[in-house]
């Protein structure tokens, strides 16, 4: 298949849902499960993130958006949702968790923040790729 015909058999509202599915679990995650503790492992304060959120979230929201396109594109428009858990699983813990690691031991980051940010990925990509699953 195609560059041309891959990107006619995208579904845009699932990549759209896909997108805002990484702002919901970002939002549990980074919140209500583990913000207290990403808070105090990167220094943050509670006015530091204030000032800058706007940017943050626009452009976190972009970035979902081109990480969903992509991820449409490559489980591909005849997959199913347990094929795209799967494949959105082995992104995030593949491509994107051991990426990330390889940085944060560079910068000698502690492991739980890389567990923390990682699982993240991990957990966000197998939704996105379920989502996008489901609705090719």
């Amino acid at each position: 298949m195609g560059f041309q015909e891959a990107f006619e058999n995208l579904n845009f509202i699932a990549i759209l849902v896909a997108a805002l599915s990484a702002f919901f679990i970002g939002g549990i995650w980074y919140s209500l499960l583990f913000g207290k503790l990403w808070m105090k492992l990167h220094g943050f304060t509670d006015e530091q993130l204030k000032k800058t959120a706007g940017k943050v979230f626009g452009g976190s929201f972009v970035l979902a958006l081109i990480i969903s396109f992509f991820l449409a594109m490559f489980i591909g428009p005849d997959s199913s949702g347990a094929f795209g858990l799967i494949a959105g699983f082995m992104a995030g813990a593949f491509f994107v968790a051991a990426a990330l690691g390889i940085t944060y031991l560079f910068e000698r980051r502690p492991l739980v923040l890389f567990l923390l940010d990682g699982g993240y990925h991990i957990v966000t990509f197998s939704v996105m790729g379920f989502i996008l699953g489901v609705w090719s």
